[in-house]
Formats: C-alpha cells, structure tokens, sequence
C-alpha cells in the first residue's frame, strides 16, 4: 500500500530529525561555522523590510550540491530535503534599499563566489527550527538573527563581477547576459535577489526573483521563436520526477502556451491553469512560478531547435509530492524531459491521447479545464494572408 503525503513528510521529517545529532543538534545552537555552497536568502515577509542573510550547514568543503537545483536531477525528494534543511540561516532586518553597507556587500560577493565560502555566523539566542515551507523556494533549516558573520576570501564568477559593476545595465538585460554566459539559473536569482542587477538596484524577496529571473528569461526566448518556421509534426514529451508527471505537447501553430496543472487535496482533485498567445500573458498566472519554470524549460527547446510551435504542458501532482521544494523542480523537470527521445503524433488530438495516456487524469478532463481548443479556434493573422 502506498503512503499519504502526510506519512511520507512525517517520515522524511523523522529522519532529518535523527540526523541533527551528526551534527551537534546544531538547531539548538547559538552559532555554526561551515561552507556555504554559497547561498543568500532574502524573505518576504515585513516587506519592505525583510530578512537577509547567507545559508551556511554545519560541516565544511565542497558544500555546493546542498544548493545547487540543476544538479539535482535524480535525487529522490528525501535527499532534497535533507540538502535543504542542512542549511542554517542567518538574518538581519534590512530595508530593501539597502544595497550597500558592510553586511550587504559581504553577502553580494558570497552570492558572486566561485565556491563554497567558509563561513561564521554567530546568534543572539540559539537557533530554532521551524521548517520554511512554501511553492516557489526550497525549504531551508533552523533560522538564527545574526550577532555577527565573517567569511573567508574567495574567488568571484568574472561573468557575475562584470555585471554587478555594469551599473548602466538594466536589471531585464543584466539576467539575459548571465544567462547567456552560461551562469546557472538558480545562481542569477540569487544575484537578482541580493541586490547585485540593474539600475536602480533593491533588494528583492527569493521567492520574487525566482518568479522574475524565469519570466525575463523565457519571454527572450519566447520573443526570438517567433520569427522561427513551424515545427513540421506534433512531438509528445515526458518526464516524472519528485512525485511530479510531466507530460508536453507540441503542435505546428504560432506560438501559443498553456500549462495546466491537477492535484489531489484530501482525496479531491483540484486544476490550476493559465495562458498566453504571442501578445504575452498580461496578468500574474493563476499557477504561479510554475507557468514561467515550465515556459522556460519548453521554450529552451524551441529556441535551440530555432522552430517555433503551440505548446501544452500537463502536470499531475501526486500525493508522493508531501514536501514542495520549490518551482524549480518545474523548470528542470521540463528541461529533463525535452531531452528526452519525443514521440510522434499524427494530430493534436491523437498527441493529447499520447500525452494523457500515462497519467490518472483523461484527455477530455484536461482539456475541460484548460483554453487551448479556444486558442487553437482563434483566427491569426496568417489566417488572412
């Protein structure tokens, strides 16, 4: 018999719990000395005051895995967790104009590190250990307001420095460049976040610049595929991972993009969706961070490819899904799975047939509860032409 999420998030739970005695039960402490992978965190709430500072686990050397999304594919959600809730987290109360001073310059060169950065925090009182939860960020450990913090000397991305000093550069065009000199994602959203892009320079909660970072990336992209010639077939595409199904569809059309989403609540299965024709989506998306996580992963393909197609994404939530680590399991799950051999449909709606097959929601339930059909009966302009 399968378990619940709430047995398997008890379990995990369980686990992690028995594991902080390796380390001291360092969730009980009142400082922690170890290598950040490096890591910043900017919270939202109190906003426009929040709290910011470094994640550093109990434990030194090559800590970067413990922080590090796109080198995570293949670890089960367990080893996820664990990753996470190693990392300690310090704060301090800070305005989000409040981009330089000795403690927000120190953490913008831990954001722009090479490697992991050896690092001390000291607390006011002993850490505790509430468990951060949330859709879009990772969860993260115990959680301490930062007495003091040193860090280590350590070697800066050139890429990242010469962007952070690029003051002339808008904050859109200073992600797409470190984007295309090969920077990882989650490592551009952190710079994003700390302060580090733009113009006129604010700090920006993690979970925001998650959101922003993808939307800026993908709507790049979006725009460059739309002077590409059709895809020539319909492609099925699909990857499971983390309790997550993927499964994408594309289809000779002008840009079109729905991603539609199913979960089950206590035995209820609940839909989520949203979309956009090649005008863009002009209103923050019903689903959140994972329409743009998802938009990128696909929208990649297309780009490498230099073809241009409608897109649908389905993805069914199962309930071995008990602790959501974040929206970025979304966009690299994508990316797995544009990798992958596709399939080849005769018609959309045999590559619906194709795409729902493996999963425990019908074709004719998806459809119903997205707009697609819709979109597809939408004239464009080169119906006139």
């Amino acid at each position: 018999m399968s378990l619940t999420s709430q047995e398997i998030r008890k379990a995990i739970l369980a686990k992690w719990h028995e594991g902080l005695s390796k380390y001291g039960n360092f969730h009980s402490s009142d400082s922690v000395s170890g290598s950040s992978p490096p890591s910043v965190f900017v919270g939202s709430s109190s906003y426009p005051k929040v709290s910011v500072g470094p994640m550093v686990p109990p434990m030194h050397g090559d800590t970067g895995l413990l922080d590090s999304p796109e080198r995570w594919a293949g670890k089960t959600l367990e080893e996820i967790v664990n990753f996470r809730l190693n990392l300690v987290r310090g704060i301090q109360k800070v305005s989000v104009n409040q981009t330089g001073g000795r403690y927000i310059e120190n953490l913008q060169e831990l954001a722009m590190s090479s490697k992991p950065t050896d690092s001390d925090l000291e607390f006011y009182k002993t850490t505790h250990s509430n468990i951060s939860l949330d859709d879009e960020s990772a969860p993260f450990g115990p959680i301490g307001e930062i007495k003091s913090a040193k860090f280590s000397n350590s070697s800066s991305d050139k890429s990242i420095e010469k962007t952070f000093y690029d003051k002339d550069l808008k904050s859109q065009d200073a992600v797409l460049k470190l984007y295309h000199s090969g920077i990882d994602i989650s490592k551009i959203q952190k710079c994003f976040s700390i302060g580090m892009l733009g113009k006129d320079r604010k700090l920006v909660p993690t979970r925001w610049s998650i959101t922003a970072t993808d939307d800026i990336i993908s709507k790049s992209l979006t725009q460059e595929i739309l002077d590409y010639p059709l895809i020539d077939s319909c492609k099925i595409f699909s990857h499971e991972h983390l309790g997550n199904l993927f499964s994408i569809v594309l289809f000779p059309h002008r840009w079109i993009y729905e991603m539609i989403e199913a979960w089950y609540s206590n035995g209820v299965l609940g839909f989520g969706s949203d979309f956009e024709d090649a005008k863009g989506i002009g209103h923050p998306p019903s689903i959140a961070g994972a329409y743009f996580a998802a938009k990128l992963g696909v929208v990649e393909y297309l780009s490498k490819h230099k073809t241009q197609a409608g897109v649908v994404i389905l993805r069914e939530i199962r309930p071995e899904y008990a602790i959501p680590v974040g929206v970025w399991q979304v966009r690299e799950g994508i990316r797995l799975a544009m990798k992958k051999k596709e399939l080849v449909a005769e018609s959309f709606e045999n590559a619906l047939d194709i795409a729902s097959k493996k999963m425990s929601i019908s074709k004719n339930e998806w459809l119903s509860k997205g707009n697609i059909l819709k979109l597809i009966r939408q004239k464009t302009i080169a119906d006139f032409f």
